[in-house]
């Protein structure tokens, strides 16, 4: 459902016991207090043309003998190229500080060689960038007024419901100080913005330009920072989503102070917990995240974490699915130690870590690449797969780590279950129900196993391309 919409960032660019909030009966008084601390922000980027590119024209470059070949000749020769322009674009933010301290999201600002905020009273002031963070889109800047400015505060994003009441302010399409009205429609939405996404989502109208503005309660405090909407066209469609306070306060504290961002960080590569995994887990309900790897000397590699865990609760908090990890962790206190508790052999298990902390330029290693054909050899076929086990031979043959172990899935039948979960040839088996492989008998010991235990599925921990996932197959 999701492919029939746009995921837009709200900038505009040019060239039960407890009821919920009773309907108010109107926002006059609330939105007259608030509209003085929510500002407009214009931005100005020199765009530089690509004579390389202005070439081309406007049509893509065409094989030869093509019927159009002459057309897009005749557009290479005589029309002009782009003149280097400046590109503006508008968002919102709002003042928490008496002294110009402005929230914004960092894509409204991103690349910007200037920067002007633009006050209720009309007023305009150029302002500088005291800090920014991409991965929550996030961003702080300063103007110098020469007087206190009316400013606003933020609120308690975590107790609010769906279902109250929110208003939001900002600049759509330039328009300014515009207010619109609605409530929460869900929390916690994951919408692939970034690592750490914990969106609200409201029906409230946001639109282009309101990128950066609040999201007030109904007692005028900050809740959220409208960020993206969900749209066929770029217009409202009544599905907003904000950066909950919760999320966006403890970052906008560093970045006030020019602190460089710092986060909690664990060291372990995970992955969702599908109803089959679970099943294949003896797990009652799919929950957690699901341990595939884990860094070397990291907090999670001292704390005894495998791989095979299902981490269900951090810090206290439950860990209900995957993408709430990353977040809990990255909230830790950087050296502080925490209760851990792990799903291992469909038992809970408790564990103690010491979070430590995330590197943030830590890219991610290429995967090595697999030989485009491997020899013809003839394996043992079980599930519909032939597999053999690891070998010097088979590690040269299909270009595998020295230190890989386990068996090698040569092919699958055209139309098996096993392709259809998205095995692959060269995939390295390297355990099967959680017990490791090194023949194929051991992968038959596996399934008689999992069977004996009334399992549908059995749990595969893979190796492709370098890297390692879990994946349930089915044995019935």
């Amino acid at each position: 459902m999701m492919r029939a919409f746009g995921l837009f960032l709200v900038g505009l660019f040019f060239s039960s016991a407890a009821l919920a909030q009773p309907t108010p009966d109107g926002f006059a008084d609330l939105s007259a207090k608030l509209i003085p601390a929510v500002v407009n922000i214009s931005t100005m980027q020199k765009i530089v043309k690509d004579d390389e590119n202005a070439k081309e024209g406007p049509m893509q470059p065409l094989p030869p003998g093509h019927p159009m070949q002459d057309f897009n000749e005749f557009f290479k020769n005589f029309m002009q190229p782009p003149e280097d322009r400046d590109v503006t674009s508008l968002g919102s933010g709002f003042i928490v500080d008496p002294s110009g301290i402005i929230v914004t999201n960092n894509h409204v600002i991103a690349d910007a060689e200037e920067i002007t905020v633009s006050l209720d009273d009309n007023s305009q002031y150029k302002a500088t960038v005291i800090g920014k963070d991409s991965k929550t889109d996030l961003a702080v800047l300063k103007i110098n007024a020469g007087k206190p400015l009316p400013y606003v505060s933020f609120g308690e994003s975590d107790g609010i419901r769906v279902g109250d009441w929110v208003i939001a302010i900002g600049n759509p399409y330039g328009l300014g100080g515009t207010v619109t009205a609605g409530i929460i429609s869900a929390r916690a939405r994951d919408i692939n913005a970034g690592p750490f996404d914990d969106f609200l989502q409201t029906d409230a109208a946001i639109n282009r330009g309101n990128s950066g503005g609040p999201m007030f309660n109904m007692k005028g405090e900050v809740v959220g920072i409208n960020t993206a909407i969900f749209s066929p066209t770029g217009g409202s469609v009544g599905i907003g989503f904000a950066v909950p306070s919760s999320l966006a306060e403890p970052i906008i504290k560093q970045l006030r102070e020019g602190k460089k961002i710092t986060r909690g960080w664990l060291g372990v590569k995970i992955q969702a917990v599908s109803p089959e995994i679970a099943e294949s887990l003896g797990m009652k309900e799919p929950k957690g995240a699901l341990v595939v790897g884990m860094t070397p000397n990291s907090p999670a590699k001292k704390a005894k974490i495998e791989s095979g865990d299902v981490i269900v609760r951090f810090n206290g908090k439950e860990i209900d699915t995957m993408r709430k990890l990353p977040r809990v962790v990255a909230e830790t206190p950087i050296g502080k130690e925490v209760d851990i508790e792990v799903v291992r052999n469909g038992k809970v298990k408790k564990l103690e870590v010491t979070v430590g902390k995330m590197d943030e330029s830590e890219e991610k290693k290429p995967a090595e690449e697999k030989p485009s054909e491997a020899p013809a050899r003839k394996g043992e076929t079980v599930l519909d797969m032939q597999l053999t086990p690891i070998t010097d031979e088979i590690r040269s043959e299909y270009g595998l780590a020295a230190s890989a172990r386990g068996i090698l899935v040569m092919e699958m039948k055209e139309g098996s279950v096993a392709q259809k979960k998205g095995i692959e040839a060269g995939d390295v088996i390297v355990e099967a129900g959680q017990k490791p492989m090194r023949t194929v008998a051991d992968f038959k010991d596996a399934i008689t196993y999992v069977k004996d235990m009334k399992r549908k599925s059995i749990l595969l921990y893979l190796l492709r391309d370098g890297e390692t996932l879990f994946m349930a197959l089915p044995i019935e």
